[in-house]
This record gives structure tokens, C-alpha cells and sequence, in this order.
């Protein structure tokens, strides 16, 4: 019996098969619901909180504290910069989910990251989000995810995991897609 996990890009790869393995042998293992709580503050300012989900099979309660985020807009959109906006935390989901998927795919795949870095841009016009123009979308019109990976693979194989990542990151994969999201009023 081998008592040494082998490590790659910071992940324990026999644990990756392991769950991997679990998952075809059970496919329920593999549904999974996150949650979040949000309570407005004042204007702009509204807090969310995180902490309990669904996941392999059961609740999972191994969160013993809440993680918080502060919503808030800067001045020039009638906040107090009181947080990151929720359009940038879009910005910092879909780099963090992008980024974790590349790793945890180059380390399948054996592929050893050195450094990875990613800036992103979205552009939005407000003409859609004040109801100025019905032509124009509410939300981004492009989001642009520039990635600087230091890895020891060919280029091909680097541009082959990019796009895999792309199509495999759940956050990206939400934003390329449309999801239905229903809004409903709780009495």
C-alpha cells in the first residue's frame, strides 16, 4: 500500500482519482447545491453570507464560521465604496473558478503549474441597467480573462487546457450560458 499521496499543483492525486472513482461508482455523489444569504443594508450596501451547502450525498456542516461579503458601489454609481460591486465579484468568481478548473485539470493530466496569474475586464453600459435603452444588455457585453501560466507543457498543450478550463469552469460555463434564474417573492 502506497502511504505517499502524490502532490501536484497543490492537490493530493490519489485523493482527485478516489473522489473521481466514488463519483462514477454513485452519480448522486456528484450534485451539489450551494447557497447564499443576502440582506440589504442601505443604498448600495447589501451583505451576503455563506456558509452551509449540499454536496457528496449529505448537508456538509464543515464550515464552523460564515464567510461574509460586502456588496457596495463606488461613488461615481451612489455608494460609499463600501465593497467590491456585484459585478466585480463576477469578475473574482469566474477568475477564481477559471483558475482553480486549469489547475485541478493540468494536475489530472499531470501537468505541473509553476505560476498562474489572470487580469480581467468586463464591459458594461448603464444604459441597460437604468432602463435607458431595451437594446442595450443589462449585464456585461464581453468579458475579456487574460491568463499567464508558467507550466511545464508545450504551448499546445497549455492553449488545450485554456479551453478546457473554459468549457469546464462552473462559473464560466453558467456565464456562456443561458440559466434560468427564477425570482421569487417570499411572504
Amino acid at each position: 500500500m502506497n502511504t505517499h499521496s502524490q502532490m501536484i499543483n497543490g492537490l493530493d492525486k490519489d485523493q482527485m482519482m478516489t473522489t473521481i472513482a466514488a463519483i462514477q461508482q454513485q452519480p448522486g455523489l456528484a450534485r451539489f447545491q450551494f447557497r447564499a444569504r443576502n440582506r440589504w443594508v442601505s443604498g448600495g450596501e447589501n451583505r451576503s453570507t455563506i456558509q452551509d451547502f449540499y454536496g457528496a450525498g449529505q448537508e456538509d456542516d464543515s464550515r464552523a464560521q460564515p464567510f461574509h461579503f460586502t456588496n457596495g458601489e463606488p461613488p461615481v454609481l451612489l455608494g460609499a465604496n463600501e465593497g467590491a460591486n456585484p459585478v466585480e465579484y463576477l469578475l473574482h468568481a469566474l477568475a477564481g473558478c477559471v483558475t482553480t478548473t486549469l489547475v485541478l485539470h493540468a494536475a489530472a493530466r499531470g501537468i505541473r503549474i509553476r505560476a498562474l496569474s489572470t487580469e480581467l475586464e468586463g464591459d458594461i453600459d448603464l444604459h441597460g441597467l437604468l432602463g435607458l435603452d431595451d437594446g442595450v444588455p443589462a449585464g456585461y457585453e464581453q468579458i475579456t480573462i487574460r491568463m499567464k501560466v508558467d507550466a511545464d507543457c508545450s504551448d499546445q498543450e497549455l492553449e488545450d487546457l485554456m479551453g478546457y478550463a473554459r468549457q469546464h469552469s462552473p462559473v464560466c460555463n453558467t456565464v456562456c450560458r443561458p440559466v434560468p434564474v427564477r425570482l421569487e417573492r417570499v411572504v
